[in-house]
């Protein structure tokens, strides 16, 4: 299977391709700038791996949670691309990319995985990297800063995208915190795992705050 996974969800936006059977693979990165080129990156990982764009046969989308618009961006190209190719689609948790590839680069132990959720508050979730893979400990929930350092555990590393905002000296067990993204070729390796695709206009992005919507007052004529 040939696939191509898009991690839009942070300020290191990544595309990469991956073919499971032949290993073929390729990868493209911006991180500067606002705004994101997704067909130049699509077609720079595409050439890297030498796999055309007809090939692919499954599209991973990293759904957060991060940035709203960038992720938004990635699954209106997954919808799009299923709709004209008949593609499959898969929705997969950005921090679970970012657990996969901390496992890859060959750590282990406990990490607390931290991304921002605007407001004041993070994103949190904990997780054990063995040898067996990469499990989590405590699902993902918004958390004030303060209640992350004092639940931190003396043999927990903080990891993420905004983990180095956390890291107060004097204020976290060992030091400070760790700055990594999660990326598009370590969603790509999950994807090859998932048996079953989800059709593209049921991709969301994960959202854990309540959704709440405020009537406007009635309209009033002026004087």
């Amino acid at each position: 299977m040939r696939i191509l996974a898009l991690e839009f969800s942070t300020m290191h936006r990544s595309v990469a391709v991956l073919d499971s059977v032949t290993g073929r693979a390729g990868q493209a990165v911006q991180s500067e700038g606002r705004v994101t080129e997704p067909f130049r990156l699509i077609r720079a990982a595409l050439d890297a791996a030498g796999i055309e764009r007809e090939a692919v046969g499954r599209i991973a989308i990293g759904l957060g949670p991060g940035s709203y618009t960038g992720i938004r961006n990635a699954i209106a190209i997954a919808q799009g691309w299923q709709f004209a190719a008949g593609v499959g689609t898969v929705g997969l948790s950005s921090v679970a990319a970012l657990a996969a590839g901390l496992h890859a680069a060959g750590r282990r132990g406990r990490f607390r995985l931290v991304v921002d959720a605007q407001r004041g508050e993070f994103h949190e979730s904990s997780w054990r990297l063995d040898d067996r893979g990469a499990v989590e400990t405590t699902p993902l929930r918004i958390s004030r800063p303060d209640a992350i350092r004092e639940s931190l555990r003396p043999d927990e590393v903080l990891v993420g995208p905004d983990a180095q905002r956390l890291a107060v000296t004097g204020e976290l067990p060992g030091g400070g915190g760790e700055q990594r993204f999660p990326a598009a070729d370590d969603l790509a390796r999950i994807a090859v795992e998932v048996s079953a695709g989800v059709p593209a206009e049921a991709l969301e992005p994960i959202y854990l705050r309540e959704v709440a919507f405020a009537k406007a007052p009635p309209s009033r004529t002026l004087p």
